[in-house]
């Protein structure tokens, strides 16, 4: 091919004719050269090396209130936020110079839309910050360029995808058309159009420069007061231990003095892991080879938009009159040396690697079938294992914040993270909901396995072009953390064939094949999962309905194992409850209590059961020893490190007297709900469930089958039901009494997916979907949890009188759609044909035969919600393009007077 076989000869020829950014290349690495042979060097000595550098550009402070490390995107827009909020004695360290890690060899895209609503807004914060907010402050300008975008669909689901990014964007104003292949051909004439099924067209995407916008952003930080090191690597990072045993940022060593400091932001990219191990925090990220290459001049070129053909594992760049090609492949080349190399010759570029990008490409538009490579850009990138980035306070260290591992995206997320970032250092948490960024939403296990860090991450890479599915599962790293109940019910996360017995059928990662590996064949559990990948009705819709049915009419078990499991005990754990918990939890030993957790904000960090217990010796993990009051906190939404974190941090800032005794390790838990439960179960527990004798909110020990439980009355599908939290070793035989006592009852297995669709039927909310922290239990419909009432203090309490004084200016509201469409959340809610919101959790309840939504609305006038707005309007729904008639319920359509938890049937 010319494209290709102009490329040696191009590449040689290319020092004069380079790009800004390649240009960049030149300086970050001294052997870009024409050596092909030249090996990588210690970066240490690069420092040296470089332009006679050899120490510090300004001398270092003794003190500073935060030192942000790393000057890429992500430090130099922390910075930045950081001096907008008010912060003045803060320091950027940068081991060589600003751009010279990851982000100097950056596409620089920005892409307005993403499969979630606050990525949209992070983008759409950093889009403001680059395009006219930096410009505005300091008359220089970023090199923010407004081409468009433009995404490619080679097939319906992947359109289909796109629709719904494009349904997304009309509740944040985002303008987006979905285009036929003639008219993406005459907005982009160099394409070809003949395999393609549509395009998304976004005409306020751009591109910005790496260099421009970090060089603009630490102006803008030093005319606020910070100071800005360049050449001056980190070396050391000391923790002391505080007179309550809490391990706390010290101070930053480097080879050039000691910086006092409370506060560490870990912006280092591809060496985080290498600076989380100077503080003994861990940092599971992994750093893969990512290559792109520019061509030369290409005629017609010149203002086209950016392109992003997923299905090809392409982008497409505008650079001046050229392109910069690049991708994303399912056998990326790890960077193994990170931590002590990072000089690599211009010609590391692996052509075999790279091949199936450039074949994309050229189909995309032929006209670079005779177009030369001017040059070729190869650098590190950061992946995580869950394609998500790494953010927040470490909970192995106070005041150690991580802003790292952004998977290729760094640039275009970085404002809005940036922001985040600073809020959530001054404030104690960000503004927005950024759970999903949170380091501590990954076990403690996990983040230093390094397995499950190195297969999970690859696999983010090799899907980082992959349609994004409402059930996508990963297949790396299965199996790597198993539940008591694994072996009789291996699909408990998701409701497949009830309970099939695929575990024999989950086999080790396979890296897709690459590595020389065998690809697996014959995959079962692979097989079952890619069915699932649709935007319609799955096909294990019907098992689904079976399922809930069940349980509607008889009776299911679920296993809740992953719930976390702490005990809260110790002389002021009764003060440590009243601040912690919005509900009055201090009932009579024996009482369960629905209540949350809020953030100084009055956002809910989480939602979860308390149950008092009675003081008593100890009979762990059933019961704590205790001198004072004791409580059982049962935490779903497998968020059980998060909230062992945020309780920590509590207790000592508050300065409590408690221990948090973590058992979710020790315990298994199973529910039994439904008309048939209580009949099933009087043949299992040895206590009497009626309702004078175990009333509804009540907890007990009792024996199951001759082992020791706890039972509690609760429901979260809405039925009169229990649940049994019990020791590990007790699980399985339980079960198994459980199971055999239901067989004339009609019992079945149910799923994850199932308890989505009940629990929505019952309009009970799920953390992290319709319930976050940037929501406030007022809006959400959970004031009935708060204790406003009383004169108790509780965090969040003064931020929940405000609101409720001022008016909600959003609330959380029931949609129902007639037709049996199916919406996964993220569809547009229109009242009177105007944008209010967008739906956050959408499953089909079965009960009522009818679509359930549920999503926040507001004010198009910035008025209050009140009740009136809500029930004047007329609603409409869009789902990919298409609008639904929808019904708005201020109350769950199901069961609304609450009855049949309560035992009351018929």
């Amino acid at each position: 091919m010319a494209f290709l076989g102009k490329a040696a000869q191009r590449v040689m020829a290319c020092r004069q004719t380079l790009s800004p950014l390649c240009r960049a290349t030149t300086r970050c690495y001294s052997s870009q050269s024409t050596h092909t042979t030249e090996k990588s060097v210690p970066y240490e000595k690069i420092l040296k090396q470089e332009d006679g550098l050899s120490g510090p550009t300004k001398p270092l402070p003794k003190s500073a209130d935060v030192v942000v490390i790393g000057g890429g995107s992500l430090g130099c827009q922390t910075l930045y936020h950081l001096c907008k909020l008010g912060m003045t004695n803060v320091v950027l360290l940068e081991r060589d110079r600003l751009t010279a890690g990851t982000t100097w060899h950056t596409a620089g895209l920005l892409w307005q839309l993403r499969p979630s609503d606050t990525e949209v807004e992070l983008l759409a914060h950093t889009r403001n910050v680059i395009s006219s907010e930096l410009e505005e402050e300091t008359g220089l300008e970023t090199g923010w360029i407004q081409n468009g975008g433009l995404f490619i669909a080679s097939n319906k689901q992947r359109l289909d995808e796109y629709k719904r990014l494009m349904s997304l964007g009309k509740a944040y104003g985002i303008e987006s058309y979905v285009l036929s292949p003639a008219e993406t051909k005459d907005l982009y004439p160099l394409m070809n159009v003949k395999d393609l099924y549509g395009t998304l067209y976004v005409p306020k995407d751009g591109t910005m420069d790496p260099a421009g916008t970090c060089t603009t952003l630490s102006r803008a930080a030093t005319a606020r007061g910070a100071t800005v090191i360049e050449n001056c690597p980190v070396t050391g990072i000391q923790v002391k231990v505080d007179d309550l045993g809490v391990k706390r940022v010290k101070a930053v060593e480097t080879a050039h003095g000691t910086i006092q400091t409370p506060c560490v932001v870990n912006c280092a990219g591809v060496w985080a892991t290498k600076l989380g191990e100077m503080a003994g925090v861990n940092v599971p990220l992994i750093a893969m080879h990512h290559a792109y290459v520019v061509t030369e001049r290409i005629e017609g070129i010149q203002n086209m938009p950016n392109v992003r053909d997923h299905d090809a594992s392409v982008y497409l760049r505008l650079q001046g009159d050229a392109l910069s090609v690049g991708g994303y492949e399912q056998n990326p080349i790890f960077w193994n040396d990170v931590s002590d190399k990072f000089a690599f010759s211009l010609f590391d570029l692996d052509w075999d690697v790279f091949m199936q990008h450039i074949d994309g490409a050229v189909n995309r538009v032929p006209a670079l079938e005779q177009t030369g490579i001017k040059s070729t850009v190869c650098g590190p990138e950061s992946f995580t294992a869950d394609h998500k980035p790494l953010m927040g306070e470490a909970p192995e260290v106070r005041g150690f914040f991580l802003g790292c591992g952004f998977n290729s995206a760094g640039m275009m997320l970085g404002g809005g993270c940036g922001k985040e970032l600073a809020h959530w250092i001054i404030h104690g948490r960000p503004e927005k909901d950024m759970y999903g960024y949170d380091i501590r939403r990954f076990h403690h296990s996990l983040t230093n396995n390094n397995r499950w860090i190195r297969e999970r991450s690859h696999e983010s890479y090799a899907k980082n072009y992959s349609v994004v599915f409402p059930f996508d599962e990963p297949l790396a790293s299965r199996n790597m953390r198993k539940d008591p109940f694994h072996q009789v019910q291996p699909c408990s996360n998701f409701s497949l064939f009830p309970f099939e017995p695929l575990t024999r059928d989950v086999l080790d990662y396979d890296y897709y094949g690459a590595y020389d590996v065998p690809k697996n064949t014959d995959y079962k559990y692979s097989e079952i999962l890619g069915k699932e990948y649709t935007f319609d009705f799955p096909p294990h819709h019907d098992v689904i309905r079976d399922e809930c049915l069940s349980c509607r009419n008889a009776v299911a078990v679920f296993d809740m194992s992953y719930f976390g499991k702490f005990y809260l005990t110790g002389p002021d754990a009764k003060k440590a409850a009243d601040w912690l918990f919005t509900a009055d939890v201090n009932k009579a030993p024996g009482s369960t209590v629905y209540t949350c957790m809020l953030n100084k904000r009055g956002g809910v960090e989480s939602d979860l059961t308390v149950s008092r217990l009675e003081p008593s010796p100890a009979h762990l993990p059933l019961t704590p020893e205790s001198n004072g009051e004791a409580y059982y906190l049962a935490i779903g939404g497998g968020v059980a490190q998060h909230n062992w974190s945020h309780i920590q941090a509590v207790l000592q800032d508050q300065g409590f007297r408690c221990t948090l005794i973590d058992h979710t390790e020790d315990m298994g838990m199973i529910s039994i709900q439904g008309p048939k439960s209580r009949e099933l179960l009087q043949e299992v527990l040895d206590s009497d469930l009626s309702n004078d004798a175990f009333p509804f909110s009540t907890h007990k020990i009792v024996n199951a089958a001759g082992h020791k439980v706890r039972a509690m009355r609760l429901s979260f599908v809405g039925e009169m039901g229990w649940e049994l939290h019990v020791p590990k070793e007790s699980c399985l035989p339980v079960y198994h009494a459980v199971m055999t006592a239901g067989a004339k009852y009609g019992i079945c297995n149910a799923g994850y997916r199932a308890i989505d669709s009940l629990s929505i039927e019952k309009g009970y909310r799920h953390w992290h979907a319709d319930l976050r922290p940037d929501d406030t239990p007022l809006e959400a419909g959970l004031a009935f949890t708060c204790k406003m009432k009383t004169s108790i203090p509780f965090l969040g309490r003064q931020a929940l009188e405000a609101q409720k004084a001022e008016g909600l200016r959003r609330r959380i509201v029931c949609f129902t759609v007639d037709e049996k469409v199916p919406m996964f959340g993220l569809e547009a809610i229109f009242r009177n044909g105007v944008p209010v919101g967008h739906l956050r959790r959408s499953e089909f309840g079965f009960a009522i035969d009818k679509t359930i939504g549920y999503g926040y609305i507001r004010n198009p006038d910035g008025g209050v919600v009140s009740p009136d707005f809500v029930r004047s309007g007329e609603f409409t729904l869009e789902r990919m393009g298409v609008t639904y008639k929808a019904t708005a319920h201020l109350k769950s359509p199901f069961d609304p007077e609450n009855k049949r938890v309560k035992g009351i049937y018929g």
